[in-house]
């Protein structure tokens, strides 16, 4: 019987449930003794000349040893992101001017943590406060410009498509519905902030530990930014407390953590605040959306545009990227003859953007389904039903988007039926339609949400070895970098499968660039489809080599044997020898490289079932119907729980969650206390539907799902709340649906 489909526990667990994790903060090597700790003095100012910088009370506080300015540090001003504005450089200690609250401007190194915290408040800094833009139309107009030099906010190579959407673009269209939409800022407030430590060893390397989700990547990065080869950096992940995409690569901190290692000739300690990370840590979303949706009153939707203006923050980053994504997944799961699209990326005096789970594709399927439902409600046609009119049929996979896509394989009709089946749809507009004419305080809305995204996209090679020992153990080194997705477990069946041998004893290692030189690391729902399969194809090719020394020792050819149970086997006899002692004989392991050349394109339809209490605008999440399918099922346990964290995650920012600055550009949400994070309080149960449609990209037909829950719930929540309220004349609401903004939208519609 085959271990793969199977519920198998996962192994990594009981650390986590009994120890403890491991994370950067933890480590007790004994290389860091006599480690400093680095507090970092932070802007209070979003946008300001920097006019003088005093470290004297400070050198002299309790417990520190030094004290760096930028006029110290000869760390050349870095560019986060290639296509970016040249003149858009980021300091690594701000010199002449800091660009949003929470800019390092000074670094503080003490003998106990503790420490840093008071010296950090002695150092005087002088600003001179400047003008401020935290709106990205405001920073359009570039009235108040970041960057002088540059002449602009827009970000340059990032204004795509500045061809203007054709006059008739929808002239043959009945109905056209537009609408401007707020995709907001989100924070990734992972369990673990943002964390390095260095030291240089006698070799004149650098061993950097961080808190990351791709230790090669970050070796790349931050060897560059230091100015020296990679082969001098030696990157190391412990455990890592989630990342969510805003761990992808390195922080600018990474590199000053290892220079300021050698400046001072001492290891070095960072472990950010969670206030730190609150606005120091990259943000995600961020979009103004401009849809335009049109077609005839039979539901045949003709054309569709997407308007995206992007916030970059203060700094470019990953995030200036993801409109891209956003306008290559514009159509959705739809066929839709006309489809156009633009963005344009702006800086602003606020927090850099990077990815967040989902990473412009959220965005592209917020924007898409709710025009989905603007349009069906424009021509009174059930949302449900105008949705299932428009996708792509199956027959025509694989299937070139107006968005440039090729989706490899899809029923997205059939996703649908499944989860309105699920949910008993037409039973909750029964009870919607009576809570109506009763009038009842507690209104019902469904929301219903169809999804497409791609997964892998961008990076389709990964590496993995395998090696059986003379033990009868196994190790598996992966170029992913796993922070909860549960790979020790995946990748240990996947090798089982092949081996026979037990999953308690294969040892899966990965996060460390001396011994896996080459990988991709853990984003985009790329790890089972590329590491996984890597994986694969290496316990295959093991078992080849093993068939192959095998056949000398039983004296056998190599075609009348076969592996099972850890052992070589000469088919229909007792003759065999076990993979231990092949190893044993001499090295058994093998590498493998897989090249996926395209990314897969899991999909699914999510049906969200909302209480709104029309007289306090109060909107309660009951339960939330998921057809999420990303090809066959390696392991259900595993599967299942990424798709609880996604959907928990599309809930949040439908329902709480929002990064908001006051004009001057002042953090409103810089703690827990002001930033909407649910608990399980706020969330319903999951009710998760089964279906699998395989992927013709890869061996084993995986496709990702680690942000599936995420792109499908959002918009699904959104829709819901406003079907609660669309009786009232509320057309739109935008997100968080915080009570207020529920209670605003009835009100204004009333009048």
């Amino acid at each position: 019987m085959s271990i793969l489909g199977t519920r198998v526990v996962r192994t990594e667990d009981p650390v986590f449930l009994t120890r403890g994790a491991t994370y950067t903060d933890d480590l007790t090597d004994e290389r860091l003794t006599g480690a400093l700790h680095l507090t970092l003095v932070r802007s209070p100012i979003a946008h300001a000349t920097i006019t003088s910088i005093d470290v004297d009370a400070a050198k002299d506080a309790p417990g520190v040893v030094a004290v760096f300015t930028g006029a110290d540090c000869d760390l050349a001003p870095m560019l986060g992101f290639p296509a970016a504005h040249k003149a858009m450089l980021r300091p690594f200690l701000a010199v002449d001017r800091v660009r949003y609250v929470g800019e390092a401007v000074a670094a503080v190194l003490t003998e106990e943590a503790y420490q840093g915290e008071d010296a950090a408040e002695l150092v005087d800094v002088d600003y001179e406060p400047l003008d401020v833009v935290v709106d990205m139309k405001e920073a359009l107009k570039d009235e108040v410009l970041l960057f002088p030099e540059a002449g602009t906010n827009l970000v340059s190579g990032m204004h795509l498509n500045k061809e203007g959407r054709p006059e008739d673009f929808f002239a043959d269209c009945e109905v056209v519905v537009s609408k401007e939409i707020v995709n907001q800022r989100v924070a990734a407030a992972p369990l673990e902030t943002r964390a390095a430590t260095a030291f240089w060893g006698e070799d004149g390397r650098c061993t950097l530990f961080l808190s990351t989700q791709n230790a090669q990547a970050a070796r790349d990065e931050v060897a560059g930014w230091m100015g020296i080869e990679p082969s001098q950096l030696h990157v190391i992940l412990p455990d890592v407390g989630g990342g969510f995409g805003a761990k992808i690569g390195a922080d600018p901190e990474f590199a000053l953590v290892g220079w300021l290692s050698k400046k001072v000739g001492r290891p070095v300690r960072w472990n950010e605040s969670r206030s730190e990370n609150m606005t120091g840590m990259v943000q995600g979303r961020g979009q103004v959306q401009t849809i335009t949706i049109g077609g005839d009153r039979d539901g045949t939707v003709k054309a569709y545009s997407l308007e995206v203006v992007a916030d970059a923050g203060a700094y470019p980053r990953l995030g200036v990227a993801l409109p891209m994504f956003t306008r290559m997944m514009a159509p959705g799961t739809y066929d839709i003859p006309k489809v156009w699209s633009t963005a344009s990326v702006v800086a602003t005096n606020t927090t850099s953007t990077a990815a967040y789970r989902g990473a412009g594709r959220p965005e592209a399927t917020q924007a898409i389904e709710r025009a989905m439902d603007l349009f069906a409600d424009a021509i009174d046609m059930d949302p449900a039903e105008l949705r299932k009119r428009n996708v792509v049929r199956p027959e025509k996979f694989p299937f070139t988007t107006k968005g440039g896509a090729e989706y490899d394989t899809g029923e997205y009709a059939k996703a649908i039926d499944l989860a309105l089946k699920a949910a008993d749809y037409d039973g909750l507009r029964a009870e919607q339609k009576r809570r109506r004419e009763a009038g009842d305080p507690l209104q019902l809305g469904i929301g219903v949400s169809s999804y497409v995204e791609i997964t892998g996209g961008g990076a389709f090679v990964e590496n993995a070895t395998v090696q059986v020992h003379e033990d009868g153990t196994v190790t598996v080194l992966t170029g992913t970098s796993p922070h909860g997705q549960g790979h020790a477990t995946a990748w240990a069946m996947l090798a089982s499968e092949q081996l026979g041998i037990d999953v308690d004893k294969i040892t899966v290692k990965h996060g460390d660039t001396d011994l896996i030189p080459k990988g991709a690391g853990t984003m985009g729902s790329r790890s089972l489809q590329t590491g996984g399969i890597a994986v694969h194809h290496a316990a295959i090719d093991l078992v080849e080599l093993a068939k192959q020394r095998a056949a000398d020792v039983l004296e056998a050819n190599v075609e009348d044997l076969v592996v099972a149970d850890g052992s070589v086997q000469v088919k229909g006899t007792g003759a065999a020898v076990s993979l231990a002692e092949l190893a044993g004989r001499e090295e058994l392991k093998a590498f493998h490289e897989w090249d996926a050349k395209k990314p897969t394109f899991p999909f699914g339809a999510h049906v969200a079932l909302v209480e709104v209490d029309v007289e306090s605008g109060k909107a309660t999440v009951e339960r939330i119907w998921a057809v999420d399918d990303a090809g066959p099922i390696l392991n259900p346990l595993i599967f299942d729980g990424q798709r609880h964290g996604g959907i928990a995650q599309g809930i949040a920012q439908a329902m709480l969650e929002e990064v908001m600055w006051d004009e001057e550009g002042q953090p409103l949400t810089g703690t827990f206390a002001d930033y909407g994070i649910p608990s399980a309080a706020e969330l319903p149960s999951f009710d998760l539907v089964t279906m699998e449609t395989p992927t013709t990209i890869n061996t084993l037909g995986y496709k990702g799902i680690g942000e599936a829950g995420t792109i499908g719930s959002c918009p699904a929540v959104h829709n819901a709340v406003i079907d609660a309220v669309s009786h009232l004349g509320v057309e739109h609401i935008d997100m968080p649906l915080t009570p207020m903004r529920v209670w605003a939208a009835i009100s204004e519609a009333a009048k």
